[in-house]
Order: structure tokens, then sequence, then C-alpha cells
């Protein structure tokens, strides 16, 4: 069904200047299956890439590139919403300011006290209450080109991806390699994986349900979906599609699989060999988040500069809420 929300408003960092921007209107983009209801439609941030929802805080971390994803020009930033009432956003890391530095922030994750960010060539890690500048991993030493995406393990290991394109003006340029690599303590990077065969990866996640890693592909020709060892570099393909162009990707607690296509312009729910459209006709879809207290989908569509909230039907969360 087509649906539409009311207008209210919501005030987001411009970041060119230091107003705010516009909040939720009245014009939605979705469609969504039966699976999955619409709840709000959050407008006003600039190029939001991905969404990461903390549960202890209720709250989600939005990152905004604020432009081409591999130019570093300093002005990325990242805002706090409040779960409870979304419709309000406050400032949380912003390039420039406060000793940050932030380029085009993409994938997140918690660790701890830290909200990891990628940031190109950088993990950047900000004390998650705070904002405040914590940590950097510098990945320029081992030549990362766009690390895209991050998630944690169950050993507190970092899984980062590196999707090997530049995203310029002229569009996305694959220029290689394709790379998956490992974060241990101490900020110590290893290579787990380094082969074309990867398909430009992006989207990572832990399935805690399986004891494995997921992963989507980037490429424009065949989009997959893969799964890896807690260890090891052994990558199984458990879907793949001529759409292509997967980004983000969430594991649910009973099993099912969520990943983004900018090709069908989708998210999809994947159950074993059963994948089916969740929500259609929203524009290059994005890294997602799952609100884990409400079962609510974010979906950050970058070119619109918006943020959508659906929920999830216990169908394909996998337990009773």
């Amino acid at each position: 069904m087509l649906v539409a929300c009311n207008a209210r408003q919501s005030p987001v960092r411009d970041a060119y200047a230091d107003t705010v921007a516009t909040g939720a209107d009245s014009v939605v983009v979705g469609i969504s299956s039966s699976e999955a209801s619409f709840v709000a439609n959050l407008t006003g941030f600039q190029d939001p890439e991905s969404v990461r929802y903390d549960a202890e805080q209720d709250v989600y971390f939005v990152s905004n590139m604020t432009g081409n994803g591999s130019d570093k020009d300093g002005n990325g930033y990242i805002t706090r919403v409040a779960a409870e009432s979304p419709y309000g956003a406050a400032l949380f890391a912003v390039g420039g300011k406060d000793g940050v530095t932030l380029n085009a922030p993409k994938g997140m994750a918690i660790h701890g006290d830290t909200l990891w960010a990628c940031d190109i060539d950088v993990l950047r890690g900000f004390d998650r209450h705070t904002g405040r500048p914590i940590a950097t991993v510098d990945f320029a030493p081992v030549h990362a080109v766009l690390l895209n995406d991050i998630a944690v393990g169950p050993d507190g290991h970092l899984r980062v991806s590196d999707t090997g394109i530049e995203m310029t003006l002229m569009g996305v340029i694959h220029t290689g390699p394709d790379r998956i690599f490992d974060v241990g303590p101490g900020g110590a990077i290893t290579e787990v994986a380094n082969d074309l065969r990867l398909r430009q990866p992006n989207g990572v996640t832990w399935d805690s349900s399986a004891g494995r890693w997921v992963t989507v592909s980037f490429d424009p020709f065949v989009g997959e979906v893969a799964t890896m060892p807690r260890t090891g570099a052994t990558r199984q393909v458990i879907h793949s599609s001529v759409l292509g162009n997967f980004d983000g990707v969430e594991a649910m607690p009973g099993g099912a699989i969520l990943y983004t296509s900018w090709k069908d312009s989708s998210v999809h729910v994947l159950r074993g060999r059963d994948d089916r459209q969740l929500v259609r006709e929203v524009p290059e879809p994005a890294d997602i988040g799952v609100d884990t207290r409400r079962w609510r989908l974010a979906i950050p569509l970058s070119t619109l500069g918006r943020v959508q909230l659906w929920k999830l039907d216990a169908a394909v969360v996998g337990q009773r809420h």
C-alpha cells in the first residue's frame, strides 16, 4: 500500500551554515509488503548513508556524507535522533568542530562506549554519549580505498569492508582492490580477504542466530549475499541476483536477512532461498539500521536527504514483539 505521514518539524544541521534544516514532510516514497508498515519520514539530512541504533540510549545515529563519498573535505557529520520521538535531531559529531575530523562518514557500529564510523580510509571512534573523539585507526598504510561498513563480532573484533570504489562527481568508479579487514585489540589491522570475487563488498553484519558473518556485494551486475565463518576467509554465496548494487545488510534474530538494493530500489528479506521485496520504490537505499526495542527498520535515502522508519512484522523479526 502507498503510505504518507503528517508534516512535523525536526531540526537537522545544515553543514554549510550554523542553521537548522527542515524536518519530516508529507511526501513519502515507498510501498510496503504486508510485513512492514510505514512509521515516519525524516528529512533535512545531507547525504545520509548509515543508521545505527543505540539500545541503551534509545537513539539513532545517522551518518551524513555531505557530498561525494570519497571527498576528504572535512564537512561530514553525525546526528543523534531520539528513537521514542524521532522528530528532533541533535548534532553528535561535526567535522571541523571540537577537534572532530569527519569527511564522508558511512557505516557505523557500537562497541562498548565507542561509536565507530567508517570515513574513507580511516575508522573514527567517538564516545557514544558525548560525541568526543577518542580513537582513530588509520588504514592509509594498507592503502584502503573506501571503507564502507563495519560490524562487531562476538570476540569484540571489528569486521570492516573496503568496497574498492571511488564515489565522485562522475559517479561510482570501481578501482579495486576488494577487501575485508579485521581490526583487533590496539587497532591491529589484518586483511581477511582480498579478491575480486568479493564483488565490491559493502554491507557487513554479524548473524548471531547462525554464528557467522554476512556480507553483501555492491557489484552493479551481480549482487550477492554471502556468509563467512567467525574466523577465516571461506566465503559461501547464499543468494545471487542480476540486480546488483547491494548496500546495507542486517540479520534478524529468527534468521531472516534484510538487505538493500539500489538496482530495484528496494529492501529485501531473505529467508532460506525465499527472497522477497519488503519495502520497494525507495531510491538508492543505503546502510539500514534496526531499532531492536520497537523492531523498526531505518532506511537512509542519501539522494533524498531523508531517513524512513518502517515497523517490521513479527514474521520478519522471527520472534514475538
